[in-house]
């Protein structure tokens, strides 16, 4: 779901070092738009990231671990009071990921390896050889965890066509809004078999796939801004809790509670400097850029059935 990239009124607390670092994201930044020279892993130890694309936006909850290439133009933007850790990867690991955008699920391990290849000890930039040949024999271990989880759809397209973002805009500022596609059509011009065609053609799903992952990606904002799953439910279209959390669960892997809950458990580690990263790895600021999107991302229609008996006017 696309949102404004406006400038932070104060920095967010950083901890940077060569091959990773720390952000700690007031709810609602938002970086600019970049690329680095290294391909990263980002993981949201605390709140909800957004990573927006050429390829769309990905949502990275706590059981989520975000995997961008070298040289892909993205920003971020945080939903909740988020701690965000990133980990660059050296171009030979690198080579074993996917060469796009792509979302995975977080084992145990994966998490523990995320925190603790980024845990305080790295912030002595005096660590000695056996912490750095310790780190990168757990980097090895993350990318063989991560190689073995299949890929998450966690990323929503966006549309090109005129006729379909006019209806994305609508969703977007209402993801509770239950148009069915045909009332859809009748709005904008077009049949709702045109608009079907268009949504499996340009983002290779339907519609009512499409507008399930964005009422679970808000879903996710909400949870993480301490909203109840009744509220959340409700304002994401969803007329029982029972029906959200199916889809919700189908989608995310673990209920609407339990997420919450583990975000309230995880504590913030207090950052107060900042510490300059290494050239190689600065981002590279693209100004005026903006991530284009329209490529196709992986099709999401487990929780479709789960929307339909939840919603009051879904089809």
């Amino acid at each position: 779901m696309p949102v404004g990239r406006q400038p932070f009124e104060t920095e967010p607390a950083s901890r940077l070092w060569p091959s990773g670092g720390v952000h700690l994201w007031p709810s609602g930044g938002t970086s600019p738009v970049h690329s680095h020279r290294r391909g990263h892993l980002v993981y949201a130890a605390r709140g909800v990231l957004s990573v927006h694309t050429e390829r769309g936006t990905s949502i990275v909850p706590a059981n989520r671990v975000a995997w961008i290439p070298a040289g892909f133009a993205h920003y971020h933007r945080a939903h909740g009071q988020t701690d965000m850790r990133i980990e660059f990867l050296t171009a030979s690991l690198a080579r074993l990921v996917p060469g796009h955008p792509a979302v995975f699920m977080a084992s145990d391990l994966a998490r523990e390896i995320m925190l603790t290849l980024t845990g305080p000890r790295n912030y002595d930039r005096a660590a000695g050889s056996h912490d750095r040949g310790a780190g990168a024999r757990l980097r090895r271990v993350l990318v063989d965890e991560l190689r073995e989880a299949p890929e998450q759809p966690l990323q929503l397209p966006e549309p090109r066509d005129d006729r379909l973002q006019a209806m994305a805009r609508r969703l977007y500022e209402n993801p509770a809004d239950n148009t069915s596609l045909a009332e859809h059509g009748q709005t904008i011009g077009a049949s709702a078999r045109t608009l079907s065609r268009l949504f499996r053609n340009e983002l290779g799903m339907t519609f009512y796939e499409w507008r399930t992952q964005l009422r679970v990606y808000h879903a996710l904002v909400l949870l993480a801004d301490g909203h109840d799953t009744t509220h959340v439910a409700h304002a994401c279209g969803w007329a029982n809790p029972s029906g959200f959390i199916a889809a919700f669960t189908s989608i995310i892997g673990t209920t609407p509670g339990r997420h919450r809950s583990g975000h309230q458990r995880r504590a913030t580690p207090m950052l107060t400097a900042s510490i300059t990263p290494s050239r190689n790895d600065r981002p590279t600021r693209r100004r005026g850029s903006q991530a284009h999107p329209g490529s196709q991302a992986p099709i999401v229609s487990t929780a479709i059935s789960a929307e339909q008996k939840g919603s009051n006017r879904c089809f």
